[in-house]
């Protein structure tokens, strides 16, 4: 990560500098660009009063870090459009070295996420992942809300028939998850409508309202009323139209971004521009206070944060290390992933994919069992390679051991494809295969272990605990829930 820090001696040079200069630079972003430029007069309404979850950038135009940030962080604000906000404060600016200060500024550039709390009170927490459009966007999605119901066929009935003459809205889907589109929707109409999702596996509810195919977004506009099926796309102004028929979003005292609604931005913007003009303005008592306040904030600068790269995952080479791990009947799930031991661009991006999700979940202390790197073509596992009849260059298995199932990878080497797939493991979804008997030892000479990841910190990732029940079949019954998992916070990003 890079940041540019301030030093006494920089400081009071800049200052001199900026003093003889007849106005202060410009700021780094147009007004024609997707990030929304935030001054001290109107943070507190469009960061800390809104609905929704924001990313702030405290910057100088003169910082070479900042300038190099400046395209990942527009392209961050193009693709969260209309579910949070990409904002950025220009810390040159009179007007805003106080609140700069305030926020703990100390170098630039500064990312925050400020998101809804109890009682009105923003979370603020400082964003210290990779600077690149990727990083930024999954960070900010983590941190929004989330307010959308699951609903299964358990408790349908009871979903239906609390407060009946309330608007509700369902999503029927075939993902476990809930995307950040449809986050974004329930905080919109927080308290007005009820969001709900529904798996497609719920038979008794897909049935009850006749869906044949995913996703399929149904209106229950409340009373007698009949339930209304959405035709458009899957995108942020259309639904919300849709839903406005039954009921209006909550208005935000600034409201995010989006491509049809951007009137009440540009009235927030003249009333700024009016405020700055009533202002009285004083060149001499804006020159003492740049010098005051730099001087102040850059006493003792933080050191510079090195850019934060996943670790490799571990490999096994050895025969009795994979049966210990992996392979015996009290071993717990493993995913392994089969590569050649000279790689190849395809194996190694698959390794990094691996890497870096161990990493997402490590430094987010969530609870995953292990990754193993294993090599095909070595003696110790080329036995287990041809037992479950594969054949690729490059293949990722999930083993349980203990309950005699294994799952098999067919996707591309995508982040987004290979992080489904392992949610599906977590959530206990998807086909399985009747582990070979021939490949389960009955030799344990250890208990299951943590896996070490080297975050900022030495982060565990415990393996998971599961019940002693064996599958039988080629097609297990599902998992029970294991008690070590009800701990684990359910996977919400897409």
């Amino acid at each position: 990560m890079h940041a540019f820090n301030l030093n006494p001696t920089t400081a009071i040079a800049a200052v001199a500098l900026l003093s003889a200069l007849p106005t202060a630079q410009a700021g780094l972003y147009l007004k024609s660009s997707p990030v929304v430029q935030v001054d001290a007069k109107n943070y507190d309404r469009i960061i800390n009063k809104s609905n929704h979850t924001s990313v702030v950038e405290f910057y100088a135009p003169w910082c070479g870090h900042c300038q190099n940030l400046k395209p990942a962080y527009e392209k961050a604000a193009r693709n969260l459009e209309g579910l949070a906000r990409v904002a950025a404060v220009n810390c040159d600016e009179d007007e805003n070295k106080q609140l700069c200060g305030m926020m703990g500024v100390k170098g630039f550039p500064t990312l925050k996420t400020v998101r809804p709390g109890k009682k009105g009170k923003p979370i603020v927490e400082d964003y210290n992942g990779p600077r690149t459009a990727k990083g930024i966007v999954d960070a900010v999605v983590d941190k929004i809300n989330n307010h959308v119901k699951r609903v299964t066929d358990k408790d349908i009935d009871s979903f239906l028939s609390t407060k009946n003459d309330t608007a509700k809205a369902i999503l029927f889907t075939e993902k476990g998850t809930t995307s950040a589109l449809l986050r974004s929707i329930a905080i919109d109409f927080l308290d007005v409508i009820t969001i709900a999702q529904i798996r497609d596996k719920e038979t008794k509810a897909n049935e009850l309202f006749g869906i044949k195919s995913y996703p399929t977004f149904v209106l229950l506009p409340g009373g007698d009323k009949e339930s209304i099926v959405y035709d458009g796309e899957l995108k942020k102004d259309d639904m919300v139209k849709f839903l406005s028929q039954a009921g209006q979003p909550n208005p935000d005292p600034a409201p995010v971004k989006s491509k049809g609604d951007k009137k009440s931005e540009k009235k927030a913007d003249k009333k700024d521009k009016k405020d700055k003009k009533a202002a009285p303005k004083s060149a001499e008592s804006n020159s003492e206070s740049t010098s005051t306040e730099s001087e102040e904030s850059t006493d003792a600068p933080p050191a510079e944060k090195p850019v934060e790269v996943a670790p490799p995952i571990p490999a096994i080479t050895d025969a009795d290390k994979l049966t210990q791990e992996c392979l015996n009947r009290k071993a717990h799930t493993c995913v392994l992933a089969f590569v050649p031991s000279a790689h190849g661009e395809i194996a190694e991006k698959a390794l990094t994919d691996l890497a870096e999700l161990a990493f997402k979940h490590a430094r987010a202390k969530r609870h995953l069992f292990p990754f193993f790197e294993v090599h095909h073509d070595n003696e110790a596992s080329e036995s287990v390679f041809k037992s479950l009849e594969l054949s690729g260059e490059v293949e990722i298995v999930a083993i349980n051991a203990k309950r005699g199932w294994w799952r098999h990878y067919e996707g591309d080497f995508t982040p987004e494809s290979v992080e489904s797939w392992i949610d599906a493991i977590r959530l206990n979804e998807g086909a399985k295969k009747k582990l070979p008997e021939s490949l389960i030892s009955e030799v344990v000479e250890k208990p299951a272990e943590s896996v070490e990841v080297k975050v900022e910190e030495d982060v565990k990732v415990e393996v998971e605990t599961e019940s002693d029940t064996p599958t039988k079949g080629a097609e297990p019954t599902p998992e029970a829930t294991p008690a070590a998992e009800s701990k684990v916070p359910k996977h919400e990003e897409l």
